[in-house]
This record gives C-alpha cells, structure tokens and sequence, in this order.
C-alpha cells in the first residue's frame, strides 16, 4: 500500500514538473506515464520499504510482542528474518528497475518531449507571444493566427565562435521532422544574419531547419554518458573505452616522440599536443565512470535491504505504535549518515581517488550500525 501511494505521488509531482517545465499538452502527458513509472519505483522501493519494517515492528514492540517473544526463548532474530528475507529478494528488483529508469525511461522522457516540441512551441506562442527551447533556439512573434506565425522572429544559439543566427520574417510556420528531428520552419519574405554579421534577403517561400541534435534521443553508447546506458552496454563499451584510451594514449605518445625526433619539443605543449592531452584525460575520465556506474547501481538497489537491515531493529527500540514517529525517528538518521557517505565515495570514486566499490561505504556504515542495534534488541 505504501509503495502504491508513494509511487502515484511521485508520478504526480513528476508529471506536474514536466508539466509546467516544459508546457506540454493532455496526449504527452500520458505517453510519459510508463516512462516516469520506473523512475518513480526507482525511490520509492526504498523509502517504502523501510516505512514498512518500521510500522510492523515498531507495533510489534509497542504491543509488547517483541517481549512477549524473547521471555518465550525464542531469539528476536526469528522476527528480522521475514523482513530481511523479503528486502534482500527486492534490492535486485531494485536494480533492474534502476536499470530501466536510466536505460529506458529517461530516453522515453526526452523522444516524448522531442516530439511535442512544435504543440509546446505553439502553445507558448500564443499565450505569451515568445518561446525559449532548451534545445537551443528561440522564438517571438507578434502574433499567432491558427498555425501561422505573424513577423516570427527566430534567434539559433549555435554555441560556436560566430555567435548566434538570427531569421525574421513576414510569416511562418513550425512543422517537425519526426525522422530527422528537425524543427522546419517555412517562412516567406525572410531576412537572415549570422553571426559573423552577414545578412541576407531571401523573397518568397523558403524552409529553415532547426536542427535538435543536443536532444537527440538514439545517440551511440560512445557519445553517452555512462549513467543513462544500461548494465549490458556498459559492460561492452567499458572494454571498446578502454580500447579508445590505448589508443589516444598511443597518439600522445607518437606525437611528443615525433616533436623530440624532429627537434621540436616546442610542440609538445602546443595546440595539437594539449588537444591530444586533453583527449586522453577525457577518454580515461569516461572509463572510470564506466567502473563505477555498475557498482553505484547495485549499491543503490540495495539500499532496500540496508535500511530494513537497520530500520527494522531500531523500531524495535523505539517501541512506538505511531507510524510516522517510528519512521522518522528511522528515516532521519538514515538520510544524516547514508546519504552523504555514498555522494562521498561516489564522488571520490568518479576522481579515480578510491577504487570504484568505494560507493558501497554508505551501505558498509549502515551494515554496522544494524549489526549494532540487533546485538541491542537480543540483549534488552
């Protein structure tokens, strides 16, 4: 029950952010449903689960069962062991779903939003008469009549040294290429300038395309970022990054050994040695986080167990039948200690200054401190 209402909150608050993020109408609204699904199971297992071994015993102990069961000889352990059982079945469930919210249901997100992006552009438009992309473009226009758009005005920030392209016109009109992920914009009677200052009069109809590269939702594992590819690619692209790395590492190595043959040591610190060097230090970047993806995936999944390994003997303690105090009284000393060692060891692991299984910390601190309040509830 708890895991149900937590998941429709998180879909709620997810939905109504992206809602009012990105403006997006009824339809995309429900195709996002499955995708922010797994996202949403993604926190809440945890949560959850420890909400739920802290209102069971957290009663059970206020009811003096707990009691009841040690005066009968029979070791408190035997009442863990369902919860401890039931966590250590979720947390690999944990995982896949963590697996699936990065591999499957962020790329949904973004395609669902790539491909409303005209319906939002009109909307906006209409109501506010100018339109800011997170894709990288802009539009104003001084009014909107059905699909036409009355002297558009149309800013490309194409993040290059020539600064950005400007095109305005008499009208126009939004069309996107769902194949090409091209925003096409017809225009007539339009006037262009670029960014290096060359202007341009183009009379009659013509088409401009607005490329949406930056949100393109298909990349090639090798042009994405370690913690949006699942736990089977990575294992395949860890070992063509590694391959990658060699190889740059060769490069480098070639070049500042032809700069010494040929007398030239002044190149290996110029432009072409510091674009190597840079390469290389990206290239090996990559692969660590590639290491340590997979071990923060799992550490993450079981979390679930983790805080039922904790959570469960300190309701015991606390002996209290109020649910909410009993989970915070657990929840806020997990959030204090867990959550911060395991940014820290992630953090420390990404930087290469400790081995990639350094995200489990969290976990092996939170394992001592339930093997400590087991050894509490068998005494007292």
């Amino acid at each position: 029950m708890s895991l149900i209402a937590l998941t429709l909150m998180i879909l709620m608050v997810g939905v109504g952010r992206e809602l009012l993020r990105r403006g997006l109408g009824v339809m995309a609204i429900v195709q996002l449903l499955p995708y922010i699904l797994p996202i949403s199971l993604q926190f809440a297992f945890p949560a959850t689960a420890l909400f739920s071994v802290c209102c069971v015993y957290g009663r059970m102990a206020a009811d003096g069962e707990v009691s009841t069961v040690k005066a009968s000889g029979i070791s408190p352990l035997r009442l863990l062991q369902p919860a401890l059982i039931f966590a250590a079945l979720l947390s690999p469930v944990a995982v896949g779903v963590s697996d699936l919210a990065v591999s499957w249901g962020r790329p949904g997100i973004n395609r669902v939003v790539l491909m409303s992006v005209e319906d939002i552009a009109y909307r906006v438009l209409r109501a506010q008469h100018s339109y800011t992309s997170d894709h990288g473009f802009s539009i104003h226009v001084r009014d909107v009549e059905g699909q036409t758009l009355v002297h558009p005005t149309v800013t490309v920030h194409n993040h290059s040294s020539e600064g950005p392209m400007k095109l305005s016109a008499r009208e126009g009109r939004l069309q996107l290429d769902s194949e090409t992920y091209n925003l096409i914009l017809h225009v007539t009677d339009s006037q262009v300038e670029s960014g290096n200052g060359i202007q341009g009069i183009v009379p009659g109809q013509t088409e401009f395309k607005i490329p949406l590269a930056a949100a393109m939702v298909d990349k090639a594992p090798e042009n994405q970022t370690p913690s949006w590819l699942s736990l089977a690619v990575i294992r395949s692209e860890r070992l063509q990054q590694d391959a990658r790395t060699h190889a740059a590492a060769g490069q480098l190595a070639a070049h500042v050994g032809f700069s010494i043959l040929t007398s030239r040591p002044e190149e290996i610190a110029g432009g072409m040695g510091r674009h190597i060097e840079a390469q290389v230090e990206h290239s090996r970047k990559r692969l660590t986080r590639l290491h340590v993806e997979p071990w923060r995936r799992w550490a993450e999944g079981f979390t679930c167990f983790f805080f039922v390994f904790v959570g469960a003997p300190l309701a015991m303690i606390a002996r209290t039948s109020d649910y909410w105090t009993t989970f915070g009284i657990c929840f806020l000393p997990i959030l204090l200690v867990y959550y911060p060692l395991f940014i820290f060891g992630l953090e420390q692991a990404k930087d290469a200054s400790i081995p990639p299984y350094g995200v489990w910390i969290g976990n092996v601190v939170l394992t001592a401190i339930g093997t400590a309040l087991i050894a509490r509830v068998r005494r007292y």
